[in-house]
């Protein structure tokens, strides 16, 4: 349920409202607007909601309360009719300035990574995307460099004075890669890995949900409030294609969900159009479909020499390539009343 608090409720009048929520067990979360508060309740039962609506509606400092039918109570607009903004640093994501997180798929070497961190800050970038731990569907695949990965991306990050996103695999590695990270990356594979999530959900690093291969919205939302259950409110979500019938390209990137999700929930989506497509050649095409569609940003792969990556070269920008893209996304940014 949300409860909607009268304009010039006092912080006694929200404590008040607050406590007799968790005198009935229900879970609370505040989120302060300009104008008004509002109070989130967790774990109220369907059948005693109404009866708990009028009696909180009792209290003179409740405005109303509405029911949330939706399994995703704390993702929902509904929730937070103001969408929300991950500040992290300098950065902000889901503002009026679309983010773009650049990088190589896998970290291989101190020289590639710090190459391709000058080349993308130099473009435009603010935040570097790598791979340290890389879950290949061959056991035989490129695994990454793990804890000496994580120093390397850190290192070039820092230099260049950019953020850190990186995936993590495993809840045990959780506390290594917040070490290291900004952003915390959850991959496809692990969307529905639900012990990954609450582990996450109990940092305070902000986390990049991707969007699993075969799952729906729904499906997807629901894995963001795993992680918001927890206490973190700081996800970014990434619709990074789905597994579709289509074989031309690596996957089928949904563009429609950037839209669907702005209608259901209040978090920023970004958009990967490196892995959504498998080739380099049609990444500009649907990094610009992706800000017109309102993505808050996109998540792009680079490297010096596709031809040599370990992992997933056929889908990676050379820089120069990157830099093009930049100037391409400026301009449709512009266009849709946002900047780059």
């Amino acid at each position: 349920m949300i409860i909607i608090l009268r304009s010039g409720a006092t912080d006694q009048d929200i404590e008040q409202v607050a406590e007799s929520l968790r005198e009935r067990g229900y879970g609370t979360h505040i989120s302060r607007g300009v104008e008004r508060t509002i109070i989130g309740a967790i774990g109220a039962r369907d059948e005693e909601k109404a009866t708990v609506a009028e009696q909180l509606e009792a209290f003179p400092s409740v405005e109303r309360v509405i029911p949330i039918l939706r399994p995703y109570k704390l993702v929902s607009l509904e929730a937070k009719p103001d969408r929300s903004v991950i500040e992290i640093g300098p950065v902000r994501i889901g503002g009026r300035k679309v983010v773009v997180m650049a990088g190589p798929c896998s970290v291989e070497s101190e020289e590639q990574v710090l190459c391709v961190a000058r080349a993308v800050k130099a473009a435009g970038a603010s935040i570097l995307r790598g791979g340290a731990f890389k879950p290949s569907t061959s056991p035989y695949g490129f695994r990454g460099l793990e804890k000496e990965g994580l120093a390397l991306l850190r290192k070039a990050a820092d230099r260049e004075g950019m953020l850190v996103v990186t995936e993590v695999m495993d809840p045990r590695d959780v506390p290594l890669v917040a070490n290291y990270a900004d952003i915390l990356q959850i991959g496809t594979r692990n969307m529905a890995n639900f012990t990954l999530l609450t582990e996450v959900g109990l940092t305070r690093k902000p986390v990049l949900l991707k969007r699993g291969m075969a799952s729906t919205i729904e499906e997807w939302l629901q894995a963001a409030e795993y992680i918001m259950l927890g206490g973190n409110h700081q996800v970014i979500l990434c619709e990074r294609g789905i597994r579709t019938f289509e074989t031309f390209t690596r996957n089928t990137v949904d563009i429609s969900a950037v839209p669907a999700v702005k209608e259901l929930a209040h978090l920023p989506v970004i958009v990967d159009p490196s892995h959504g497509t498998g080739r380099a050649s049609m990444v500009p095409a649907v990094a610009r479909a992706a800000i017109a569609a309102g993505a808050d940003g996109v998540i792009v792969e680079v490297h010096p020499h596709p031809e040599q990556a370990l992992k997933d070269g056929p889908q990676s920008l050379r820089p120069e390539a990157f830099a093009a893209l930049m100037v391409e996304l400026a301009a449709v940014a512009k266009a849709v009343g946002r900047e780059v």
